[in-house]
């Protein structure tokens, strides 16, 4: 077989949709990283997979395993847990625990969303742990990430706390938040709560420090995140209409730049962009040739409806092109990937869409297989391989 590519001028056309190149968002922050979650698009990546100390906002690791615990019934939310000394040595953002309390579980997941405590991570990471130590729950954040497809992110505490080697990248950062959101919609509510006021004790600690909450621009989570280190961060999301986008911003010098810089890249995203649907299931995109087969031509059609984000405002066209290897050898099963379809826009990243043949192709009789044999090595002969199809 030999590798083939197909410049798609008539699916553009067919469209009937332009677009111009995709402004980018110039972001003041360190590294920085956009998705919109209903197309998968990439909308802007600095410096997305580079580890980076994440601060407090590691702390959704934290978070994550423990409803993964609530799920598997490890653990109960009025379930009251035991505050060791190691907890209640933590400084920083706290929930001001002592060893003579005993905290239950939904105190300390508020603990940890809207008031950032390091100590009410401890708590849940000395619980959860396989050896009763916050290192020994570090460790197991790190295999749990990996297996999450989080591969730059290694933890040394459940807090964020500066720690040598203690790091994650945006990238990772935004699948965390991703699978938080669709993993676990009975408590991702609670990441909006804007006040949490526990037990009195810590009046100057009651509220969310996430700037975008009660803007009225859909923003309902998740974590914000600040060491010395580290400087200003953010892991965002926010939803309008059919739309959600999660974003993660790091190194800003002020929570005043991270407050002006998270709204100003809601507002770029949902503005900016707009989803498009730019080839339906089924529809033919293009043929491709068949070796040995009852029919020369078999189609080639999306898998599913695809769907895009393109820039809203017209201008030049989309590039679109379609890569497979040919001949295909029969029979070929409806339904069988045998290609792709690639889509560029300037300014945004590289699309891939599967193709999948549109009906089974039998393998031919005797006389057929003949003739397509035939056929095919006297076009190739006549012309070259790389026009032989």
């Amino acid at each position: 077989m030999i590798g083939y590519a197909k410049r798609i001028a008539a699916l553009v056309l067919a469209l009937g949709l332009l677009a111009q190149p995709a402004a980018a968002f110039d972001t003041r922050a360190t590294a920085a990283y956009v998705i919109d979650l209903q197309t998968g698009t990439v909308m802007l990546d600095k410096n997305a997979t580079r580890p980076m100390p994440p601060a407090s906002m590691s702390k959704l690791m934290t978070l994550y395993m423990t409803f993964e615990a609530l799920r598997d019934g490890r653990l109960r939310m009025d379930e009251a847990l035991p505050v060791s000394s190691h907890a209640m040595s933590y400084g920083g953002s706290t929930m001001f625990l002592d060893t003579t309390d005993r905290v239950k579980v939904s105190d300390l997941v508020r603990g940890i969303i809207v008031l950032s405590g390091n100590d009410a991570c401890a708590v849940l990471a000395e619980t959860l742990s396989p050896d009763g130590t916050e290192d020994g729950f570090a460790r197991q954040m790190t295999l749990r990430a990996q297996q999450l497809g989080m591969t730059n992110s290694v933890f040394r505490n459940a807090s964020g706390w500066p720690a040598p080697g203690h790091v994650m990248s945006m990238q990772d950062l935004a699948i965390l938040g991703q699978r938080l959101i669709e993993d676990f919609p009975e408590y991702y509510p609670m990441f909006s709560e804007t006040r949490f006021e526990f037990d009195g004790r810590a009046p100057q600690n009651v509220t969310n420090r996430n700037p975008l909450l009660g803007l009225g621009i859909g923003a309902d989570g998740l974590k914000t995140g600040h060491t010395q280190e580290a400087g200003y961060g953010l892991v965002g999301s926010a939803r309008q209409g059919d739309r959600r986008i999660v974003f993660v911003i790091t190194g800003l010098a002020t929570a005043q730049a991270r407050a002006e810089e998270s709204q100003a890249i809601v507002n770029w995203a949902f503005r900016q962009f707009a989803q498009r649907k730019l080839a339906a299931e089924g529809q033919l995109i293009t043929t491709a040739p068949v070796w040995m087969g009852a029919e020369p031509r078999v189609g080639l059609v999306p898998k599913a409806d695809f769907n895009a984000l393109l820039p809203v405002v017209a201008g030049n066209q989309i590039e679109a092109e379609v890569q497979f290897s040919a001949p295909f050898q029969a029979p070929i099963e409806k339904g069988a990937e045998l290609g792709q379809l690639v889509v560029k826009v300037e300014g945004l990243p590289e699309m891939r869409v599967p193709l999948v043949a549109d009906r089974s192709v039998a393998r031919g009789g005797f006389v057929s297989r003949v003739v397509t044999a035939s056929t095919v090595l006297l076009r190739r002969l006549d012309q070259g391989p790389e026009d032989a199809f």
